[in-house]
């Protein structure tokens, strides 16, 4: 185990260590960091653990998710569109694919045309809120977001999500199916070169739509700003990785006999709860290859919970009061945590850990529109007030008082009058007047 652990820590010095130039070799190794470090996330479980969750929330939702699609697409004539979607979710079952999706149907159909219009819609609705919730909760872990949507933002976003999301892909199938069924299409598609191409592309609509949706997941439900070249690289990857991976189940599930002598009945239910968990899975490695992307200065620290040292912590507390007063003096643009965090260039959990001590303490208040402003007149805050918040956020000793040594005691004291002096009744408005 010693060596295993000397033998990791040597390569990942390697690895991540400073690039000496641009040549052939250091690319390759610059490359090599990502799937390094996507599968040293999936070992240490987490993700798994994400996964997993996500599982149960699926089943839960699944079916008022189609029923609710069902009633809005309905409207337009289209609500049997979603049919051959939610069939190639179950593809990789093999032969029953076709019956679970009937059955998906069949039950939707049944709860469309008995809760709808009820008083159980609100239970409906509060299902896939909830759902949608555990799935921003998952991503944001993967983004080190701490800090989720606002329950009123919330709301408002699932909402309409929820109302936009079938509309648009009810639109995209019933665009295909008339192209598809066009009469010009069709005399092309007998063309030899064109056909072949036309089939082809036909092959490779589901992986471009499952890439379309992932990226759009990757770029929408992180509470933090990602950019649209990393939803996408992690988007198209989780799109190739979930065909491939598809494949290869329906390929296992179709040759193993192992599995129905064991559970009988009840295997193409074992065989969907385990699909369901590999498409969840596949979904929060392509969030953390996106995540790597637009930070790849995370790569080696993972999912791993940063640690700020001891003077680390005083200058970000200092650096969110300064950041934040200068705006609220001069007039600026208010920041926000994620705003901070990218400013900083620090993980959204170490910033928002810091300003909800800060606020704790009375000396940050959050505005409706999640942004930060002095808790009280910044003439009024003492900079060594702001320190002192910032020793004591993480204290978790309990009410034990701490007894140093008396020379301990003598020497810290010495420090504590030193740094005291220095800024003596200096302010958080002198700081940032004499800062130009």
């Amino acid at each position: 185990m010693l060596f295993w652990q000397r033998a990791r820590a040597w390569f990942e010095r390697w690895l991540f260590a400073p690039p000496a130039d641009l040549d052939l070799r250091e690319r390759a190794r610059r490359f090599v960091r990502y799937p390094y470090a996507l599968l040293r996330d999936l070992l240490g479980g987490q993700l798994n653990i994400h996964a997993m969750g996500l599982v149960y929330a699926t089943l839960l939702a699944l079916v008022p998710l189609v029923a609710f699609s069902f009633a809005l697409l309905k409207g337009f004539g289209a609500h049997r569109e979603l049919e051959p979607l939610i069939y190639e979710f179950f593809r990789p079952m093999g032969d029953a694919a076709s019956g679970l999706t009937q059955k998906v149907m069949d039950f939707a159909d049944r709860v469309r045309g008995g809760i709808v219009g009820t008083v159980g819609l609100a239970f409906l609705i509060w299902t896939l809120i909830g759902t949608l919730k555990k799935v921003e909760d998952s991503v944001n872990f993967v983004w080190h977001v701490e800090l989720p949507r606002s329950f009123m933002r919330r709301i408002a976003e699932y909402m309409a999500l929820l109302v936009v999301a079938p509309l648009l892909v009810g639109t995209l199938i019933g665009t295909a199916q008339m192209t598809s069924a066009n009469t010009s299409v069709q005399m092309l598609a007998h063309l030899p070169l064109l056909g072949a191409v036309g089939r082809g592309l036909l092959a490779l609509t589901p992986v471009v739509i499952v890439s379309g949706v992932f990226t759009l997941v990757y770029a929408l439900i992180p509470n933090t700003r990602v950019r649209l070249v990393p939803a996408l690289i992690g988007g198209v990857a989780a799109g190739v990785l979930w065909a491939a991976i598809g494949r290869l189940f329906t390929a296992i599930v179709l040759l193993s006999t192992r599995l129905n002598i064991v559970y009988a009945g009840f295997a193409i239910f074992i065989a969907t709860l385990i699909w369901i968990y590999f498409s969840w899975l596949i979904l929060l490695v392509g969030a953390q290859l996106s995540f790597y992307v637009q930070n790849p200065s995370y790569l080696r620290i993972g999912l791993r919970e940063p640690r700020l040292s001891n003077s680390e912590t005083e200058q970000l507390a200092l650096s969110i009061m300064y950041l934040v007063a200068r705006s609220h003096l001069r007039g600026g643009v208010r920041w926000s945590v994620n705003a901070l965090a990218a400013e900083l260039a620090l993980p959204g959990v170490a910033v928002t850990r810091s300003a909800d001590a800060l606020e704790a303490a009375g000396l940050l208040v959050t505005t409706e529109q999640e942004t930060l402003v002095p808790g009280r007149d910044a003439g009024h805050i003492p900079v060594q007030e702001i320190l002192v918040v910032a020793r004591a956020a993480y204290s978790v000793h309990g009410d034990e008082s701490y007894v140093a040594p008396p020379a301990v005691a003598r020497l810290y004291a010495e420090f504590e009058g030193a740094w005291r002096d220095r800024l003596g009744t200096r302010t958080l408005e002198a700081w940032v007047s004499e800062s130009g």
